[in-house]
């Protein structure tokens, strides 16, 4: 039996006069996974850590988009020997595999669900990991919400999407800050 996943914070993102992803690595078996390798200050803020974790860049095995907009896709080229994943298929090299996204196991603890709301095609990544289940998603930007998306093409997708991963995620890693707790206060 293979232990749960191990999940890492490689860079912690935010939003204001400049913007940069939160950007995650996952070590699930024999996965190297990176989640968003957007907009962030330099490469290196991916690299130095990943490199402290012992993985090169060639080691990741698969790249998760949340969803297509730059600064959380800006850095996938890093990673060229990886699978990169998005709501509707995986490529690698000049290989397209198209599949639904929703149920998708990329690896034995780590699963994509489709949550469209801040764009249609969103997709939340569940990670089963030894301390909780952790939902790395752009349903929030940040811990404290936004309430409302302001960039939302679907308003109530999104909080039906939210609804959902409150349901399933003890945690949650938003596209734009650190880990949180979901709790009473936390924008449904």
């Amino acid at each position: 039996m293979q232990r749960p996943a191990e999940l890492h914070v490689l860079f912690e993102g935010y939003v204001g006069e400049h913007t940069a992803a939160t950007v995650a690595f996952i070590r699930d078996g024999d996965a190297r996974i990176v989640w968003d390798p957007g907009m962030v200050p330099s490469p290196d803020v991916i690299l130095d850590p990943l490199e402290r974790l012992g993985v090169a860049p060639h080691d990741v095995t698969d790249v998760i988009l949340s969803h297509h907009h730059p600064d959380h896709t800006m850095h996938a080229g890093l990673f060229p020997a990886a699978r990169v994943h998005d709501h509707w298929a995986w490529y690698r090299g000049d290989l397209w595999v198209t599949r639904p996204a929703e149920g998708f196991a990329v690896s034995p603890n780590v699963t994509l669900r489709e949550t469209p709301g801040h764009t249609p095609q969103c997709v939340t990544v569940l990670v089963g990991t030894a301390e909780a289940v952790v939902a790395l998603t752009h349903l929030w930007w940040a811990s404290e919400g936004p309430p409302e998306d302001p960039f939302a093409t679907d308003p109530a997708a999104l909080h039906a999407g939210r609804a959902l991963v409150l349901e399933l995620a003890d945690r949650i890693l938003p596209g734009h800050g650190a880990m949180f707790r979901p709790g009473p206060d936390t924008p449904r």
